[in-house]
This record gives structure tokens, sequence and C-alpha cells, in this order.
């Protein structure tokens, strides 16, 4: 019995041990701790027409959030090429479509002009996001997103977190597509997002 009630203290105090870690790990990265907030911090930035865009633009309906760059030369056209895809196919199936944001991870190069140059060839559902370097930074660091210039001169690369993030209607987080997912499970989980 004293083996029995030994074993079960142990349990709760390794399963406090991780929910205290997990806590602190989510308050260092700047992203909120309680399930009940919107992921990631407020931000300030612009979109691909030049106008404010803040953290409202990812309230009211759906979103997939991709962070990456223009000239990315395969992980991010493959990404939003499949997402745009999707978004259209959930649509035609009478779905409520998602909404795709492409957050750069260079803001440096991407420009709102680039940016909308860029995401217009997809779809007219993408909203683009960039702004002064250190407030997309602050946002990129807040989501817990990995970004890291890679080289010197013009053409330098931008080694990023390849994941999309899921968020549903009210801001919070709602799973994630990894890069290379199969299709099948990719549009599964982007029909649950949307209810469709």
């Amino acid at each position: 019995m004293k083996a029995v009630r030994l074993v079960l203290w142990v349990a709760v105090a390794l399963l406090a041990g991780a929910t205290l870690a997990v806590f602190w790990a989510m308050q260092g990265s700047g992203r909120p701790a309680v399930a009940d907030e919107p992921y990631g911090s407020p931000f300030q930035l612009v979109d691909q027409n030049g106008d404010a865009v803040t953290e409202q633009a990812l309230r009211g309906r759906p979103s997939a959030v991709f962070f990456g760059f223009t000239h990315c030369p395969e992980v991010c056209p493959t990404t939003l090429y499949e997402l745009s895809g999707f978004q259209k196919q959930i649509a035609e199936e009478g779905g409520d479509p998602f909404q795709i944001v492409f957050v750069t991870v260079d803001p440096e190069r991407d420009t709102p002009a680039i940016l909308k140059d860029y995401v217009g060839a997809l779809s007219d559902d993408v909203l683009a996001i960039t702004g002064e370097p250190e407030k997309v930074a602050e946002m990129i660091g807040s989501w817990g997103v990995f970004a890291q210039k890679d080289g010197e001169g013009e053409n330098y690369n931008m080694n990023h977190t390849a994941t999309t993030f899921l968020i549903d209607e009210a801001g919070h987080f709602a799973g994630t597509i990894a890069y290379g997912e199969k299709a099948e499970t990719a549009k599964a989980k982007l029909e649950r997002l949307t209810g469709a």
C-alpha cells in the first residue's frame, strides 16, 4: 500500500513539474500561457497594401498562418500553393474558406509591394504581413518561430520554421500542418478548423 501511495505521489509531482515547465516556457517565449487567450502577442505591422494590420486580423474567421520569405526556393512557395489549393477545394465543397496568412521572416527585403506581387498570384484571400524588422521579430518570437539569416550579400537565405499554424476564429491555437504532410491529412485538419 505504501509503495502504491509513493508511486502516486511521484506521478503527481512529475505532472506538476511538467505543467510548470510548460508554463515557464510559454512565458519565456512571449506566448500566452492560458489556453483561453489568443495565440501570440499583440502586434502592429502592415499588410501587402501598406495598410496597418494587428492581431485583430486573426479574429472572426479561421486562419492558416505560415512564416516564410519571398526569396525562399522551395518550402514557402510549395506551402502557399498547397494552402491555396485547399482553400479553393473547401470553398467549392461548400465550406467556409479559411484565411491564408503569410508572415515574412525577411522584412528587410519583403516590402509590401514585393509581398503583393508574391501572394497575388496565389489567391485573392491571402493576407501578407511585414513591417519594421524589430516589430516583425517580436511577432515571430511570440509565436515560437525560428528564423535566422544564413549568408551575406544580396542572395542570403533565411532558415525558418516550416510549420503552418492553424488558428480558430477566436485567435486560439488549433493545431499545425507540417511541411510535407500528406495532402489528405492536411485537408482534414483544415476542414475541422473551418467546420466543413
